[in-house]
């Protein structure tokens, strides 16, 4: 399938500027992101398909072989092919991590593998290649009555923390580093072809070093040399009230550090909602099941009903049926990101006795002596014995 026009896609034309691209890309991304459309497959393929269109108007270099080339220049992104290299496809957790790097730190969304490339991703910075610490994933289960208001949670989280001998640096304490003498330092290994088309640069990572341009000759013997070692942290995120399961909060830095002084990756802590004995959640409205007897329905009441606040009082009108649902206004939990509250809803449940006595018998039977035996609006004797 042909794609489509990245400018199209993103609504924008080719001079808007690298701030505009952002901002169209987010607000088609909020649009079509699966958290606001679950189960519709059209939103994802949009959102999939923003994000794609993101990715290559972004970055200059890609940005710039587009409007020379159009997709053809983006190696082979126009017969479906991915515009990240190679032909892999992309799919919706490449989407997803996109969308969460320029957008989610500390925010929601949906959860997807998120951590296939989380780690490992190299960073140049004063000469060096450094590499990220691992994502971390923690699963926080949080009750009902814990969504319905801010909360706050401190978690203990194991992870690789810098080596305390060595200062994170992977060498033994007082020797030093040397220049790696394959890349002299640079961390790249070059290899210069020719062709009948001109002079081609090949660049790629030194063996020797990892990309580091530094050679370990004495490495620490508490982390053999890695920079790091196992250990734990407590950390404390707060929820806002609002989440569901399947919403995530994104902290940065708190993953695994980086090996040899790199920098540490994210700690993604996932919600998982706790089903509650009482309320049934839809939504951002609760349902309670409220059984009652014949005589509360027929006669009228006053109840007491528990809510996530506390208790209101529910008022039962004469004559009314079993399962009549009545609902209870801002009752409910808070809309996450915004204002307000959904509402309670109470269902009338009709409870019947299982254990007649023969007193309760002679009641029944006078009490539909008194009140007939057929239903209105149902004709006469369709119940009757």
């Amino acid at each position: 399938m042909e794609k489509r026009d990245y400018y199209e896609v993103l609504g924008i034309d080719r001079s808007t500027s690298s701030d505009d691209i952002k901002k169209a890309y987010r607000k088609l991304a909020l649009k079509y992101h699966p958290d606001k459309n679950p189960g519709n497959k059209d939103a994802e393929e949009k959102f999939k398909e923003a994000t794609e269109a993101y990715e290559v108007l972004r970055d200059e270099d890609k940005r710039s072989r587009y409007d020379q080339f159009g997709h053809a220049g983006l190696g082979g992104a126009g017969q479906g092919g991915s515009p990240f290299g190679g032909f892999g496809g992309y799919d919706l957790s490449d989407a997803l991590r996109a969308f969460m790097r320029d957008f989610g730190g500390g925010g929601f969304g949906g959860f997807e593998d998120l951590f296939g490339g989380g780690g490992g991703r190299r960073r140049r910075s004063g000469g060096r290649t450094y590499v990220r610490g691992n994502n971390l994933q923690i699963k926080l289960k949080l009750t009902l009555q814990e969504i319905a208001k801010e909360t706050a949670k401190k978690i203990k989280v194991n992870r690789m923390v810098p080596c305390g001998t060595c200062g994170g640096s992977g060498a033994k304490k007082g020797s030093t580093k040397s220049t790696c003498p394959s890349c002299g330092g640079s961390g790249e290994i070059r290899q210069v072809s020719r062709s009948l088309f001109g002079q081609f640069v090949n660049v790629s990572t030194c063996p020797s070093c990892g990309g580091e341009g530094e050679i370990i000759s004495s490495p620490c013997p508490k982390c053999n040399g890695d920079g790091r070692v196992s250990g734990s942290k407590s950390v404390e995120v707060k929820i806002p009230a609002g989440v569901s399961t399947g919403n995530y909060i994104t902290l940065s830095g708190q993953g695994d550090a980086g090996p040899k002084g790199g920098p540490a990756g994210d700690l993604i802590i996932v919600i998982e909602e706790i089903e509650d004995d009482i309320f049934e959640r839809h939504g951002f409205d609760i349902l309670l099941d409220l059984p009652v007897t014949f005589s509360q329905l027929a006669l009228g009441d006053k109840v007491e009903i528990p809510t996530l606040d506390g208790k209101a009082a529910l008022k039962i009108p004469p004559g009314t049926h079993s399962h009549k649902v009545f609902r209870l206004k801002g009752k409910g939990i808070p809309r996450l990101h915004s204002h307000g509250r959904g509402d309670q809803l109470v269902r009338l449940i009709a409870w019947t006795p299982q254990d007649v006595t023969r007193d309760d018998a002679e009641l029944f039977k006078k009490l539909q002596e008194n009140t007939g035996d057929s239903i209105p609006g149902y004709g006469k004797h369709i119940y009757s014995n």
